[in-house]
């Protein structure tokens, strides 16, 4: 497909987003409101409760891109995971595998991370999902015990003291004065065997609330060999003692077994979508999972200027995975965080600023042994991997003038990691990272709260245990750390019936870890790049079209990424563009609303470009267009109903899969077949 024949949506996209952001700010307007993933203030929707559209107000104060989505925005919706609820967030690729496992990608961070997910800091109240050494997976994040989710894309996540090129994503948890509803029972079913049910419960007594929050979820799965089961529990309590003066204690268990199906070539993936590959089969490849976390945290009000936010944490995982050899590991990591935010005046003027530290410690016993048909054999590894890491950082803000922030900060950054391997101490290894990551930005706000905003950023990645131990090379595999500088340049707000989002940015990358065999002597699994370049274009545009249709409203949403992305000059690939992730996609939403609580929404995604398989360029993955639509209805006050069908023309086509380094050369068995046609039904009672 050319780019000729998608130039007219994608102009269209960015001509109405351009178009109200260069209007004369002075223009009377009305007051301003906010959608799913645009960030101003002023009238409040059914999306934007008062305690997301603080959220919003916070995240706005950043010099670049950044987004919230309430739980609202995906209530009426079988949401399991992020590809289902940050599916309207421009820049961000959350595409699903399995299960919930999928590849989370925003501006190409982890672009040839073939499992899990490492280049975006995933985080629930502040407290990291990610082992100590960043590397993370998605399963214990749990989509229906999330208030919302703040989207902290690119450079911009100095807040959290982290320096990934991707940004971060973090999930805060409802409490019992913040929970939708004093009472919720939900039941799910649908497609592939599908049941889920989920209770909630939000209470205040005096000073003292507390939430919470229980799910089960089974499900035989679309493909062979695909059957999940999950049970997880939320508990959040806390104390007042005035405003902005609380303490709370969050603690979350997880228990997850996932059956895994495994990747096909592509003809196998688009002609027998279901099978499960032979490997899988043989192997009874598996992911069984059980986490425990406990947080004890405070936000406290010293002044009118000055706010604390902290916290303390622990968590524990336990994972059995039986794929090419049965991997069992405990692991345990710890931490601390703590932030102040300061308002006031310097010289006369208005400013702000946040700084604060951020430390995590753990360990993983790592042991490995012969698949048996999914037991375990003769042991083949075993080995103690401990990581830490320290950031601390600073960011202000000064207004020389009423309208216009000077922005500046900067973190600097810590990490070690010490190997020891009991079977062959020969392996034994250590290397620690210090780095210092700069930050300048602008912020612009208009009277009527559009904003423009400017700001360049280095991001700094050291290396995970995944890159730095790689069999059968001795010790650490002398992977550096990646290193960026981003400049963007954005745009956001509402004017009249429009709703804007839009941003561009180019990343110069120096060492990016990519992930492919580099020769028959050296089976690295990951190595750094010379010099690449990620760049390109994030669209959002909401459209309150000036129609009704019977008494109903009528929201169109969409978004559109340009996802330019390739080496720059490489001695083997020369300026190839880099795999996996396609040029241009698009998703539209058209949204009836009634006010009696009616409504209708169908969809459409759109990779509109092929995406290259390989660094070679010589194999493209095909695009596609999905179908889906969600609809529902109020039975009665609190009690609701809602469906959810998806691929409703039943296509075939691969939504993800791996990179390889030449199709023409290697095995190109790297494709997840997406999930044919399916439909979810929920019934949902709050009071």
């Amino acid at each position: 497909m050319s780019f000729k024949t998608t130039a007219a949506p994608c102009a269209l996209l960015i001509g109405a987003c351009l178009a109200p952001a260069l209007a004369h700010a002075s223009e009377a307007d009305g007051p301003a409101t906010v959608v799913d993933s645009i960030i101003v203030t002023g009238r409040r929707n059914a999306e934007d409760p008062a305690v997301v559209a603080e959220a919003r107000d916070r995240l706005s104060r950043t010099p670049g891109a950044v987004a919230v989505i309430s739980a609202e925005s995906y209530a009426d919706r079988f949401a399991q995971g992020f590809s289902d609820t940050l599916r309207n967030v421009p820049g961000v690729l959350a595409q699903k595998r399995y299960g919930e496992e999928s590849r989370l990608s925003i501006r190409g961070s982890g672009i040839a991370q073939g499992f899990h997910q490492r280049g975006v800091l995933l985080a629930q109240d502040g407290v990291p999902f990610a082992d100590a050494d960043g590397f993370s997976d998605f399963q214990g994040v749990d989509a229906l015990s999330a208030r919302y989710i703040e989207v902290w894309k690119g450079s911009n996540t100095l807040r959290f003291g982290g320096a990934q090129l991707g940004g971060a994503i973090n999930l805060v948890t409802p409490t019992g004065r913040t929970a939708r509803q004093e009472n919720l029972w939900q039941l799910e079913g649908g497609s592939f065997g599908a049941m889920r049910g989920h209770a909630a419960v939000a209470r205040t007594q005096g000073d003292w609330d507390v939430y919470a929050a229980a799910s089960a979820m089974q499900s035989d799965g679309w493909r062979d060999h695909s059957q999940q089961s999950q049970a997880r529990l939320t508990v959040n309590a806390g104390r007042s003692f005035g405003e902005d003066r609380e303490v709370r204690l969050i603690a979350q268990a997880a228990d997850i077994k996932q059956d895994i199906s495994g990747s096909l070539t592509l003809d196998q993936a688009l002609k027998t979508p279901r099978m499960a590959s032979t490997s899988a089969l043989t192997g009874d490849q598996a992911r069984d999972l059980t986490v425990k976390r406990l947080t004890l945290q405070t936000r406290w009000r010293f002044n009118e200027t000055t706010l604390f936010e902290g916290a303390v944490w622990g968590w524990e995982k336990s994972l059995y995975h039986p794929i090419f050899q049965v991997m069992d590991q405990d692991s345990a990591t710890r931490g601390a965080f703590g932030r102040i935010d300061w308002t006031g005046q310097v010289a006369g003027l208005r400013a702000d600023a946040f700084y604060g530290f951020s430390w995590r410690h753990g360990e993983v016993e790592a042991q490995r042994y012969v698949n048996l048909s999914g037991l375990r054999g003769a042991k083949t590894a075993d080995a103690r991997q401990q990581a830490s890491g320290l950031d601390v950082f600073a960011e202000g803000r000064l207004f020389v003038t009423d309208r216009l922030a000077l922005v500046a900060g900067g973190s600097w950054g810590r990490a070690t990691r010490d190997y020891a391997d009991r079977l062959n101490p020969a392996n034994d290894d250590r290397i620690d990272y210090d780095w210092f990551s700069p930050r300048l930005g602008l912020l612009w706000e208009a009277e009527s709260g559009a904003q423009v905003f400017a700001n360049l950023t280095r991001s700094v990645e050291p290396p995970t245990y995944g890159a730095l131990v790689q069999a059968p090379l001795t010790g650490f595999t002398p992977v550096q750390v990646q290193d960026a500088w981003t400049a963007e340049v954005g745009t956001r707000g509402r004017r009249g019936a429009f709703a804007w989002d839009l941003t561009a940015y180019r990343s110069q990358i120096d060492g990016e870890m990519l992930n492919f065999t580099t020769g028959p002597d050296i089976p690295a699994a990951t190595f750094n790049a010379d010099k690449t370049i990620h760049q390109g274009i994030e669209a959002g545009l909401d459209w309150t079209l000036p129609v009704e249709i019977a008494d109903g409203s009528l929201l169109l949403r969409q978004t559109w990424n340009w996802s330019d992305f390739r080496f720059d000059g490489d001695v083997r690939w020369g300026d190839n563009r880099l795999p996996v992730v396609p040029e241009h996609q698009y998703r539209a939403e058209l949204t009836w609303r009634h006010p009696s609580g009616v409504f209708v929404t169908p969809s459409v995604e759109w990779r509109i470009s092929q995406p290259y398989v390989d660094y070679a360029n010589t194999m493209k993955a095909p695009d596609y267009a999905l179908m889906g639509l969600t609809a529902g209805f109020d039975v009665r006050d609190g009690l609701s109903v809602y469906v959810d069908a998806r691929n409703l023309t039943n296509e075939r086509y691969v939504g993800e899969f791996s990179a390889v380094t030449d199709a023409r050369t290697v095995s190109t068995a790297v494709f997840f077949p997406g999930e044919g046609r399916s439909v979810f039904a929920g019934l949902r009672l709050a009071y």
